[in-house]
């Protein structure tokens, strides 16, 4: 049985920057596209892949890959920023906004933050207003082409503003919070929001 066809995108969204903020301080731009993850790369069957919505929410959700696709798209183009100082500029993603996930799960009005899940164990953290952004897209192309597992397909987030781990690869769902906590990257050190123009990369003492 195939898997039935994503509905086209409803909305174009482009990040729009003036020139003077499309590079972050301290960073360099490449065409190229490295891969950088912690642990190995999972393989997933997309028949028992499952996105949950859990936590401080009205609806807890649990969808399948078909439910999954069946929900309203988008494309975002926008640029992409590696703590490890490169940045890929005019990426185009393609998937479901974060917001449209947020408005079915119904976030209870003491969640503020939100733990981001993966297959393969990895976390981050996010604010919940970063989620909300516009240009915050759960993503499974990337220019034109279904996204590959090294890059995080078949599902991973895209949140343009932050810095790239906050784009977590092979996500599983989303955690509401009513108090901040620290994902992987975090308790090891990463800042917690991790802004690129304030460059926010570590912890304020370990700068």
């Amino acid at each position: 049985m195939s898997t039935p066809r994503a509905p086209r995108p409803t909305k174009i969204i482009r990040q729009e920057l003036p020139p003077h903020l499309k590079v972050p301080p301290g960073q360099f731009v490449t065409t190229k596209f490295p891969v950088l993850t912690y642990g190995p790369t999972p393989r997933i069957d997309l028949s028992r892949w499952r996105f949950r919505l859990f936590g401080l929410v009205e609806r807890e959700q649990e969808l399948t890959w078909e439910e999954f696709q069946a929900l309203p798209r988008a494309v975002v183009t926008a640029d992409f920023h590696c703590v490890t100082q490169w940045s890929r500029l005019d990426n185009t993603w393609e998937g479901v906004l974060a917001r449209t996930l947020v408005e079915l799960a119904r976030p209870k009005p003491e969640a503020r933050f939100v733990m981001v899940h993966c297959y393969g164990g990895y976390t981050t953290n996010l604010l919940l207003e970063d989620l909300l952004a516009e240009t915050t897209i759960f993503a499974d192309h990337h220019d034109g082409k279904p996204l590959p597992p090294e890059h995080g397909g078949p599902l991973r987030l895209v949140v343009p503003h932050l810095y790239a781990w906050k784009s977590a690869k092979w996500v599983s769902g989303m955690e509401f919070l009513d108090q901040e906590e620290p994902g992987f990257w975090e308790l090891r050190g990463y800042h917690m929001r991790g802004d690129p123009w304030q460059e926010e990369r570590f912890w304020p003492e370990l700068g």
